[in-house]
């Protein structure tokens, strides 16, 4: 259960703006405005600091009218911006990921002047650029860390990229098709990913598992749907946010309602599905709280964030609809959770 001062942060990526709610009783207690068009969400508990990527000026992926290169950090406690970075000549941030023992944040960019696609490297106390990781690929988006690795999925190319952190040298290209989300399991010995891509015709839709010693996919998680968003929960229960049945083109007009899906097992590889919840259409981001007891799921073609008791995992239970302030045809995007201080 949320405790009290808990908040839960949410992007509308169309309104420009990141809502911090109360992740007891929902209301909305604060409102700020960020550059357009802000993505993805990431909180660093050490310094109590929200980042927030801001990706294109407009648009969305390959319908963008133009990119963006700034990364907003936001005081939750105080519910206000402390600083808007520029990550220029990097642009097109997408996802962010953080090594908290060694204060590093890692926030993924897309091929540009600065070189292929690749991860920037911030120092989370001056919060400067250090260096960046090339990924060998157009538009890495999600990027996940496990120990010394790094993995990046990569929608336009057939592959995960791995990249060894302290020296950016490529490890291993892991052969999937097209991937979105990504996760790590609690106990770092698997890495989830969404593949293939949502847009991928004639191909099945699942999660591939890999695991992390060898590097290889040792199982496909078949799904009756495409699959965006995949999140690990610190109990180990493998969530994944499916598309509507009509999902293959990702829009606006070729969505209907998403779903929340749920596996569980003895380990990350024999997790088997165990329940499924209703959620909004476009499922892009997922996430749950530090307890594992709820989910988050936002849908961003009908602005909603559908909260999901997970305390039965066979009997997942929607507690929540969140109406998310929107702009356009996108809304809710980026979530984090932000245990009180």
């Amino acid at each position: 259960m949320p405790n009290t001062g808990d908040q839960l942060a949410v992007v509308s990526q169309g309104a420009a703006t990141v809502t911090l709610l109360d992740a007891v009783d929902h209301g909305a207690r604060t409102v700020l405005t960020v550059p357009a068009q802000p993505h993805e969400l990431l909180f660093d508990a050490e310094h109590r600091l929200l980042y927030c990527t801001t990706t294109y000026h407009d648009g969305y992926y390959d319908k963008n009218a133009g990119r963006n290169h700034q990364l907003t950090v936001i005081d939750p406690d105080g519910g206000k911006i402390i600083e808007v970075l520029d990550l220029s000549p990097e642009h097109g941030p997408h996802g962010l990921a953080l090594d908290a023992a060694r204060r590093l944040l890692y926030v993924s960019v897309e091929a540009g002047p600065a070189g292929t696609g690749g991860v920037v490297v911030l120092d989370t106390v001056s919060r400067r650029v250090l260096r960046r990781i090339d990924t060998l690929a157009p538009g890495p988006h999600w990027f996940a860390i496990n120990g010394d690795l790094g993995y990046a999925t990569n929608k336009e190319a057939p592959y995960v990229t791995v990249v060894e952190l302290a020296t950016g040298a490529l490890v291993d290209k892991i052969a999937v098709p097209g991937s979105e989300g990504i996760a790590v399991s609690p106990d770092g010995s698997t890495i989830a990913v969404a593949a293939p891509k949502a847009s991928t015709r004639g191909a099945e839709p699942g999660v591939r598992l890999i695991d992390t010693r060898t590097g290889t996919i040792v199982r496909t998680l078949p799904t009756e749907r495409f699959v965006i968003p995949v999140h690990w929960t610190s109990t180990g229960l493998l969530l994944a946010g499916e598309l509507g049945p009509n999902g293959v083109a990702f829009g606006p007009n070729q969505q209907s309602d998403g779903r929340l899906t749920v596996w569980a097992g003895p380990s990350p590889t024999t997790v088997e599905p165990v329940g499924s919840a209703p959620a909004g259409a476009g499922a892009l981001t997922l996430t749950s709280s530090p307890e594992g007891d709820r989910a988050y799921l936002a849908g961003i073609f009908d602005s909603t964030v559908t909260v999901v008791d997970l305390a039965v995992p066979t009997r997942p239970t929607v507690l929540d609809t969140l109406a998310i302030p929107r702009g356009g045809i996108a809304g809710a995007h980026g979530l984090a959770y932000i245990p009180a201080a």
